[in-house]
């Protein structure tokens, strides 16, 4: 038996293990020593202007969009239900060069009575550059204290604006994230964004949230600095672009995103296929939060970013190191057995586009399916066939 192979292959199961079981587990018994922080009950305003509004943040809500004629009525008239002092809040809807009417229906669903009040700017830029180039552009036009981050296909709830403020009352808090829902789940979806989800608020607790979900998050304008233009992950980049400056980032679990616009299998394939590639990138790009001065930050992103990149190639690796030990040990044999039986199972599945009624199962598809999805999106950054600019899937 070669001791490299086995030293390789317990390593790989090890890492496989523990980031899917053991670091959850350990940052669960972690916060359990930690003293809960600010409560997030939301100040009692009730659309009624008061003195304390004055003390309240200016805020301006960027939303870029490509081609959004089918959300942007809807979020115009979400956006008109927030509970916020009319003279503190501004919405900026920056086009990227959009060949749908999108625009128009913005400004036609200004005009309805219930919309009127808002403060809505609509910036229409004729050549379509990308989500980032828009975030570089439009950041530059805004100038209000708090920057909040939003796709036009996710509601928000309506006191969202005034739960994040109460954040950013704390100087040392610099991004405030959202809990993220999707309208219509399939079973795996809603597995795995509960487990993610799970892991966000316990990663805020630890003082070490990573990144955000572009659904909805916040942070102090003053703070942002211009995206490099090939970003793919901008909602993860910008956020930690501010923790890197010693900032802290935060969840609460009470400020809510919906997600409206359903993807079939394919799409989130194709979806996830770039944010693997985006992980790749991010890794590279902010490697210097591994350094142990970030402390938490340094832990959860090793633990949770950093491994799902090489996760995939770990999971390779711990099968065919198995597979080669089968041959010394009853166990090793079950062992490679079962990971065989699994990633079959798994690809027949995809392959006849069955729909898993079992939660195990679905979970076990969406799992499989994501890291596939991640390794291909890795492979095709690294060989230069992923750009930075956003696609419909």
């Amino acid at each position: 038996m070669s001791t490299w192979i086995l030293w390789l292959t317990a390593i790989s199961t090890f890492l496989v293990i523990y980031h899917h079981l053991g670091y959850p587990l350990l940052l669960k018994v972690l916060v359990r020593c930690i003293p809960s922080s600010l409560s997030s009950t939301p100040m009692t305003r009730g659309y009624n202007s008061s003195k304390a509004d004055e003390e309240l943040p200016s805020v301006a809500i960027l939303m870029p969009a490509f081609n959004e004629a089918q959300w942007i009525a809807d979020k115009i008239r979400n956006l008109a239900t927030l509970d916020y002092p009319n003279n503190k809040l501004r919405i900026v809807l920056a086009c990227d060069g959009c060949s749908d009417d999108t625009a128009n229906i913005a400004r036609e669903t200004l005009n309805e009575t219930s919309c009127q009040h808002l403060d809505l700017t609509v910036i229409e830029y004729t050549v379509n550059e990308g989500k980032v180039a828009v975030i570089n552009k439009s950041m530059a036009l805004i100038n209000e204290d708090i920057v909040a981050m939003s796709d036009i296909s996710s509601l928000i709830s309506i006191d969202a604006l005034l739960i994040a403020a109460m954040h950013f009352a704390d100087p040392k808090i610099g991004v405030v994230n959202s809990r993220y829902h999707l309208l219509e789940p399939t079973e795996g979806e809603k597995k795995y964004w509960d487990y993610q989800c799970a892991l966000q608020h316990r990663e805020a607790k630890m003082g070490a949230t990573l990144g955000a979900h572009g659904a909805l998050y916040l942070m102090r304008r003053e703070l942002f600095t211009p995206l490099a233009a090939d970003t793919i992950n901008d909602d993860f980049v910008l956020p930690m672009s501010i923790v890197a400056q010693g900032y802290r980032g935060t969840v609460d679990d009470t400020i809510c995103a919906v997600e409206l616009e359903p993807t079939n299998a394919d799409q989130d394939f194709k979806r996830r296929l770039r944010i693997g590639a985006g992980n790749y990138q991010q890794m590279v790009r902010l490697a210097a939060l591994l350094n142990p001065k970030y402390r938490g930050v340094a832990f959860t992103f090793a633990s949770g970013k950093a491994l799902r990149v090489v996760m995939p190639f770990l999971m390779l690796i711990a099968l065919m190191g198995w597979l080669w030990l089968a041959q010394f040990h009853v166990l090793f044999l079950m062992g490679a057995a079962a990971q065989v039986v699994a990633y079959a199972l798994v690809a027949f599945i995809k392959f006849l586009k069955i729909t898993p009624k079992n939660p195990m199962l679905a979970t076990l598809c969406y799992l499989v399916s994501g890291h596939t999805a991640n390794m291909i999106g890795t492979l095709r950054y690294i060989v230069g066939l992923e750009a930075g600019r956003w696609q419909r899937v």
